[in-house]
C-alpha cells in the first residue's frame, strides 16, 4: 500500500485540503455501502451513549444464543501483534488507532459495557481492509486522507496532533467535523469497520474469540470461514458454476458405464 504523500484530495478540478471544503460531494462507494443510512439514525439516537448506540445498531440482526455455548477461538498470531504494535508508532495508523479508540473506548464501568476497539481488534481489521481485503481505492485514500486533515485542524486549534490531544479535546473536535459533510462521512465509515470488527468471523482480523458476538448475544453462522476461504479469496461463482457443471457431467457418465456392466 502507498504512503500517505498528502492530505488533499481532487473532487472534479478542486483540490480539497481540509474536511471543512465546501466543494466536497460525497462519494459514489459512501453511498453504495448505505453509511448515510447509519449517519442518520446516530444523529437521530443522540440522548444515547455512543457505546449504547453501537450496541443496538450492531445487534440489530442479531440471533440469541443460550448461555454458555462454545465459541470458536481465534487470536493473532505473534507476528502480527508484534507488526501492529510497530505500525501504531506512526502514522496513519498511530492517528487512526486513536480514533478506533476513542469511537469505542474503554469502559470500567461492568464487564456488561462490553469490549473496545482495541479488544475487538478494530485496528488488525481495518489494516487487513486496507491492505489485503478487495477495498476501493477511493476509499482507502480517503481513510488516509481524513487522518491528514484532522491533523491538520488538530493543529490549527490546539497546535498539536491529534493522539496529543486530551480525551475532552478529542471529543470536541471529532463533534467539529463530524458537522461537515466530509468530517461525517470519514468518521461514520470508521464507525462501520467498528461494526464489521466486532461481528465479522475472527479469520478476517478482527472480533478474537468471538467477543463481540458474546457482547451482543449474538450467535454467528456455521461453519465460520478460516483463513483461506474468506469471501474474497474463494473462486468467482462463474468458476463455481463450471466446476459444479464438470463434476455432474463425470458423475453421469461414470453412472452410465455402471449401468452398462450391469
Amino acid at each position: 500500500m502507498a504512503k500517505q504523500t498528502s492530505c488533499t484530495e481532487v473532487i472534479g478540478n478542486h483540490l480539497l485540503k481540509s474536511f471543512f471544503d465546501k466543494n466536497y460531494q460525497t462519494p459514489l462507494w459512501f453511498k453504495e455501502k448505505g453509511f448515510k443510512e447509519k449517519q442518520l439514525k446516530e444523529k437521530e439516537s443522540v440522548k444515547l451513549s455512543r457505546r449504547s448506540f453501537l450496541k443496538s445498531a450492531a445487534g440489530a440482526s442479531a440471533i440469541g444464543i443460550s448461555a454458555g455455548m462454545a465459541l470458536p477461538a481465534f487470536s493473532l498470531t505473534l507476528k502480527d501483534k508484534n507488526a501492529l504494535a510497530e505500525l501504531i508508532q506512526t502514522d496513519p495508523w498511530k492517528t487512526l488507532d486513536a480514533t478506533l479508540m476513542h469511537l469505542l473506548p474503554d469502559s470500567s464501568l461492568s464487564a456488561s459495557n462490553g469490549p473496545s476497539a482495541k479488544d475487538i481488534n478494530a485496528l488488525a481489521y481495518l489494516h487487513q481492509v486496507m491492505t489485503v481485503q478487495p477495498t476501493e481505492q477511493d476509499e482507502k485514500a480517503f481513510i488516509l486522507k481524513g487522518v491528514g486533515w484532522l491533523n491538520g485542524f488538530a493543529k490549527s486549534e490546539y497546535n498539536k496532533l491529534f493522539v496529543e490531544l486530551t480525551v475532552p479535546e478529542k471529543e470536541l473536535l471529532l463533534r467539529s467535523i463530524s458537522r461537515s459533510q466530509a468530517g461525517g462521512n470519514w468518521l461514520n465509515t470508521l464507525l462501520n469497520y467498528i461494526f464489521e470488527a466486532m461481528l465479522a468471523p475472527p479469520s478476517y482480523g478482527g472480533n478474537p474469540n468471538g467477543i463481540g458476538w458474546q457482547w451482543l448475544d449474538h450467535q454467528a453462522g456455521f461453519p465460520l470461514p478460516k483463513i483461506g476461504q474468506r469471501y474474497f479469496e474463494l473462486p468467482p461463482r462463474s468458476q463455481i458454476g463450471k466446476k459444479i457443471a464438470v463434476r455432474n457431467i463425470n458423475d453421469e457418465k461414470t453412472n452410465i458405464k455402471r449401468s452398462n456392466k450391469a
